[in-house]
């Protein structure tokens, strides 16, 4: 099993609760998010692999076993040019779960009228190989690193 933790701290919510229907509708797959409190953040690998992508609002950690995660920062974020964003490892870079990735204005997301909801994605998998942490289903406080997301069985070799 491939655990998947907070890549920030705050509230954690269901997948649905997210005010986008492409997350909300696990159009890119099934996952969780987070509610972040209103603060400057640094923003952690979920898991450890290699940061496959990054982008200043969002980006993806793969596994070794195979898992794509995508961690994307706030609801329609792109359109702030990367603004609120410090990018602070290169794709393509190896990381460990709990290593910064971006730092985040939460407060500069929160002024733009946009949500600062954090949802967290499994790509390319079944829904049933998801299951949330009990933090999830009980939209509990959760630290960064606190687990949000178990992953079962390990992916098929590409």
């Amino acid at each position: 099993m491939t655990l998947v933790c907070a890549p920030v701290p705050g509230r954690a919510l269901p997948l649905a609760a997210v005010p986008d229907p492409v997350f909300a509708q696990a159009m890119v797959g099934p996952g969780a998010a987070i509610d972040p409190p209103a603060q400057v953040l640094d923003v952690v690998a979920p898991l450890a692999g290699t940061l496959v992508k990054v982008h200043p609002h969002a980006f993806v950690v793969r596994s070794d076993d195979g898992w794509a995660i995508l961690v994307h920062l706030g609801i329609d974020t792109v359109q702030l040019g990367g603004a609120p964003f410090t990018v602070l490892v290169a794709e393509g870079s190896r990381v460990a779960a709990g290593g910064a990735i971006v730092r985040w204005d939460v407060p500069a997301v929160i002024a733009s009228g946009r949500s600062a909801i954090v949802p967290v994605v499994v790509l390319e998998a079944p829904a049933e190989a998801v299951v949330p942490a009990d933090s999830v289903t009980t939209q509990s406080p959760v630290t960064a690193g606190t687990p949000l997301l178990h992953l079962t069985p390990p992916p098929r070799p590409r």
